[in-house]
């Protein structure tokens, strides 16, 4: 995001939904964190403070509530985190409590607070019907500091994975937007000036196949006839490979890349976290049918189920070659609260009291759980497998093989598209560091790109986004190791030094 002079990859979707549900006389001053910071001023002007958070966003969440109710404002709080931990947002004095889904709770809120209510916690027990949701407020983002605009079409998941919280969060029925409503939000985003890449957020996009079908086959002739104004990326289970007309669609439609939750290539361990839809045809053939339907893949692994078997890394890491897929997102299991994994530990007296949600090497120790193998086995596979895999000739090359196993559209662009003046921006500071400072990967750059220029065009916006990505991967790399050692005490890589004691203290 540096490198192209922007500030977020996303705007966070679900807050400026919620301003849509606020009354129109309502005064908003709107912040993403991650693009700008509110003033003094704005803390001054304000009668209330509405915070929206995820579990990885809890030191900031806990730090602006504490600073509202000493500035004396009421703080209205929803969002992932609080709707899965509500005593969180009580203990740091937040107010008002709105969880669940806003079509359902905003309502009540407002009417709390037309009653004069100072305070008060607002559920829903079911599922709202999101035909009903509105617009979101796009006019509130700086939309020309984010890489890409956000629109969501679902919500839920027809599946079950025992770690997963989305089914705990919105449910396993699939509910869908109309057709009409998706393109009402794309309308708006169109006439606000967004030209490029645009992420539909949906954790299972084609959760419910017959109505996404539907609704692609009113995104095709929009689309076409604006000529084709947006690229699109999405999640999805990795059952997509098994419907062609699904794949076809999507092409059409103008969708460049999906994320793929594939966990692990180890069958043992998908039935045992009961992601059965990842066992039901080989997983390398799925990806090889995926990428000759123009996608780029993204995709998910994690260490640390139980029951896995030693070299679990090793084994993700052989399958990232075979597939190229260029940014395999490696992580260490956690039980998230409220899932099906989190209440089996707990019921096996296995979760670890007191250990939050975050990144891997933000606390104390690597996971909230006590996993079936050693930690510090987990933790040698995991800092091994980050770093061969983020090698940056390994990388890079991942990405030439997996840009050049895409079949694009013929005769239309398919591809990330970066803001006017942000591309050359992102090319010019791409041949600095990658085509010339860094000496180890100058010769590869040079030659993987005049490759691609003379043979694959189509995706030269692809491949130059996945090269840039690499530098921040290449940073991450070093701090994850650093990080892990110092909760360790040790290099986890550095195996010939490793120090008897301190390895039975981790075992134990």
């Amino acid at each position: 995001m540096e490198m192209a002079g922007l500030k977020a990859v996303i705007p966070p979707l679900g807050i400026i939904t919620v301003a849509a549900m606020l009354p129109k006389d309502w005064e908003i001053r709107f912040y993403d964190r991650n693009v700008n910071q509110e003033t003094d001023g704005d803390w001054q002007w304000c009668d209330m403070v509405i915070l929206s958070a995820m579990l990885v966003q809890k030191p900031d969440f806990h730090a602006l509530i504490q600073k509202a109710v000493r500035l004396g404002k009421k703080v209205a709080v929803g969002g992932p985190y609080p709707t899965s931990v509500p005593q969180d947002a009580l203990a740091s004095g937040a107010h008002y409590l709105v969880l669940d889904e806003g079509e359902l709770t905003i309502p009540q809120f407002l009417e709390a607070l037309s009653q004069g209510q100072q305070q008060g916690i607002f559920r829903a027990t079911e599922k709202p019907d999101v035909t009903t949701s509105p617009i979101p407020r796009f006019d509130l983002l700086q939309r020309d500091a984010y890489f890409m605009m956000a629109i969501q079409f679902s919500r839920g998941c027809p599946f079950n994975c025992e770690f997963c919280d989305i089914i705990t969060l919105y449910g396993r029925k699939p509910r869908t937007k109309e057709p009409s409503q998706t393109l009402a939000e794309l309308q708006n985003l169109y006439d606000l000036g967004w030209r490029g890449s645009l992420f539909i957020v949906d954790d299972n996009f084609i959760g419910n196949q017959r109505n996404v079908k539907r609704f692609l086959r009113e995104l095709i002739p929009w689309m076409k006839e604006r000529s084709y104004p947006f690229t699109f990326i999405t999640e999805a289970s990795v059952n997509l490979a098994e419907d062609d007309e699904l794949l076809q669609l999507m092409q059409e439609a103008g969708f460049y890349a999906v994320f793929l939750g594939i966990e692990t290539p180890d069958t043992d361990s998908l039935q045992t976290t009961r992601k059965l839809q990842n066992t039901r045809n080989p997983l390398i053939e799925a990806c090889r049918k995926i990428n000759q339907a123009g996608l780029l893949i993204y995709a998910g692994f994690i260490l640390g189920f139980d029951g896995e078997r030693s070299g679990a890394g090793e084994r993700i890491q052989a399958f990232v070659e075979q597939t190229s897929i260029p940014q395999p997102m490696l992580g260490i299991l956690q039980a998230l609260p409220n899932t099906a994994l989190w209440n089996r530990l707990k019921a096996e007296q296995r979760l670890l009291e007191g250990i939050g949600i975050t990144p891997v090497g933000d606390q104390n120790t690597l996971m909230n759980f006590i996993p079936t193998r050693p930690v510090a086995e987990i933790a040698r596979e995991y800092v091994e497998g980050f770093w061969t895999l983020y090698e940056p000739a390994n990388y890079l090359k991942r990405c030439f093989e997996q840009c050049l196993n895409i079949v694009p559209p013929a005769g239309r662009k398919q591809s990330m598209h970066f803001a006017p003046g942000k591309g050359l921006r992102l090319l010019a500071r791409l041949i600095w560091h990658q085509g010339w400072r860094r000496a180890e990967i100058r010769a590869q750059f040079w030659r993987q790109l005049w490759v691609i220029v003379r043979t694959k065009p189509q995706v030269l916006n692809m491949y130059l986004g996945l090269c840039a990505a690499g530098e921040h991967f290449w940073e991450y790399r070093a701090l994850a190791r650093e990080r892990i050692t110092q909760q360790l005490g040790y290099d986890p890589l550095a195996e010939a030094t490793l120090p008897v004691k301190a390895l039975m203290h981790v075992s134990t």
